[in-house]
């Protein structure tokens, strides 16, 4: 389970935290908290994308909600398209699960998190959720709030060479 009392590797503003990562078996996930949501880190040359979700006010990466009878890997597909209008260009990587401690529950759970590459850049239309999004190299100040936990999981992402 992602422990609670764990040093995290993250915390976001509202107290969330990333208290583990595992690489791990895609069919093999953790059974000791839910799993509950899938992430996408998807790669544009050394960019990152990055969605401006309306809500919570900050950058982050694509993903959301595994629905009834869906796969995570399938939620992660879904997800990228509906927020941001991107494809992969090929089937995404499985990188592995991110341990999260939330605020103000201290609910802990699981995120699946993907990754993959793109070429052909789509056009982005603004939707209930997402108001834009932005290529990001890691490096560069982006105006407004990018979440500590979407930064530290696309970083671990970039170290894969995708």
């Amino acid at each position: 389970m992602p422990h609670p009392g764990v040093s995290p590797l993250a915390v976001d503003d509202r107290g969330n935290a990333l208290v583990s990562f595992t690489r791990g078996a895609e069919g093999a996930p953790p059974r000791d908290a839910p799993l509950p949501a899938a992430l996408v880190a998807i790669w544009h040359a050394d960019r990152v994308l990055m969605v401006f979700d309306r809500f919570r006010q900050g950058w982050e990466l694509p993903g959301g909600r595994v629905e009834k009878g869906e796969s995570p890997r399938q939620a992660a597909t879904r997800e990228l398209l509906e927020e941001s209008s991107q494809e992969p260009d090929g089937p995404l990587r499985f990188i592995g699960y991110a341990g999260f401690v939330l605020a103000p529950d201290r609910r802990a759970e699981y995120a699946a998190l993907f990754a993959g590459r793109t070429t052909d850049i789509r056009k982005f239309q603004a939707n209930e959720e997402i108001e834009a999004i932005r290529w990001w190299n890691l490096r560069e100040i982006i105006p407004g709030r990018v979440q500590r936990l979407d930064s530290y999981l696309a970083q671990l992402t970039s170290e894969f060479g995708l």
